[in-house]
């Protein structure tokens, strides 16, 4: 099993705007990942406090073959100063270990975790874990 991470930004609290996100994020996640939804055990979307304007989760249920997925949409813990109308995921797949893994941080969200937007090789302990499993 191994997971993924991405995160986006949103300019306003509207169901086109983070449906336009999400869109975007999973679209990117999915063709740099090279991951299928049956490859996927579950994905879980966090949301800033700001943003209440439709389930993150619900805009993927509609993307083909999206419908099987676990996903569970969670608020983030608010932190004062944090980056505002930020929507975070954390997939957990079923790929092999030898697979790249491509972290994808969008818009603004690329801020948070610049040295994520490339490749993660593999460290020693994280290769005999993933073996195991």
């Amino acid at each position: 099993m191994r997971a993924i991470r991405g995160a986006t930004t949103v300019a306003e609290n509207t169901v086109e705007a983070i449906g336009e996100a999400v869109t975007e994020l999973l679209d990117e996640l999915e063709e740099r990942n090279q991951i299928q939804p049956n490859d996927m055990i579950s994905v879980t979307f966090s949301v800033t406090r700001d943003l209440d304007a439709i389930f993150p989760a619900a805009i993927a249920r509609s993307r083909p073959c999206w419908d099987n997925v676990a996903m569970l949409d969670v608020q983030q813990m608010h932190v004062e100063g944090s980056l505002q109308r930020c929507i975070r995921l954390l997939i957990h797949a079923n790929l092999p270990a030898s697979a790249p893994i491509y972290h994808t941080y969008l818009r603004h969200a690329a801020k948070l975790r610049p040295d994520w937007n490339f490749p993660q090789p593999l460290q020693a302990s994280q290769q005999a874990v993933e073996t195991k499993v």
